[in-house]
């Protein structure tokens, strides 16, 4: 299996490398790191699964070059483009080579679904990329190809694995969660065929739920 990472800079997408690469379960999975600074992650360079890239989401060649051949591609930020540039590169480039699926992280609150306090605070928070945000997850589920939008919660770095699943048309439960949580979210629906397709998913810590703030 071939699996392209965008964005592999981003902390929550070294914690996905780090364990494609040192799990015994996911040795047949090659790694395309594509980063605007490969510099970064230059002590990958020579892993024997590992190919490092530079690439830029607002570059269309770019964004084909790296999405080429592969059988999954995860983009590790949001886009918070006023055109949403970095959307339609991935759908563009996906659709003309013929890639199918793709897991694309975006906020919590793009359909109003955080309830209580919280959810009124959240808004607040995000909504100067908020109609972006918005769009970016419009233009996957009208493309065609096998999405899944991956709605984060506001993120702490806790050891600690724990968190629960909502839908899209499901009241978000919890308001943070871990990086360590969101990797695990990110691995399984990279290894699960029928996981989390066509569908947007959001997690958090079900722990948290209740808080009118972040839990961190």
């Amino acid at each position: 299996m071939k699996v392209a990472i965008i964005a592999a800079g981003g902390r929550i997408a070294r914690l996905v490398t780090e364990r494609l690469l040192t799990e015994d379960r996911f040795a047949d999975i090659e790694v395309t790191l594509a980063l605007r600074q490969p510099d970064q992650l230059k002590h990958l360079a020579d892993h024997p699964r590992v190919t490092l890239v530079k690439a830029d989401l607002t570059d269309l060649p770019s964004v084909a070059s790296v999405v080429a051949g592969q059988d999954l591609v995860f983009v590790a930020v949001v886009d918070h483009d006023a055109q949403n540039v970095p959307t339609r590169n991935v759908i563009a480039a996906m659709q003309a080579h013929q890639v199918d699926r793709i897991i694309y992280t975006n906020i919590l609150g793009i359909y109003d679904e955080v309830p209580g306090e919280f959810g009124r605070w959240n808004l607040s928070m995000v909504a100067p990329g908020l109609a972006a945000a918005k769009k970016s997850d419009q233009l996957l589920a009208a493309s065609g190809l096998n999405y899944t939008t991956l709605r984060l919660p506001w993120l702490n770095d806790r050891d600690e694995i724990k968190y629960v699943v909502t839908h899209q048309d499901e009241p978000y439960i919890g308001v943070s969660g871990s990086r360590k949580s969101v990797a695990d979210l990110v691995l399984k629906l990279m290894t699960t065929p029928d996981m989390g397709n066509f569908d947007s998913l959001g997690l958090a810590d079900p722990a948290t739920a209740g808080s009118d703030r972040p839990v961190y």
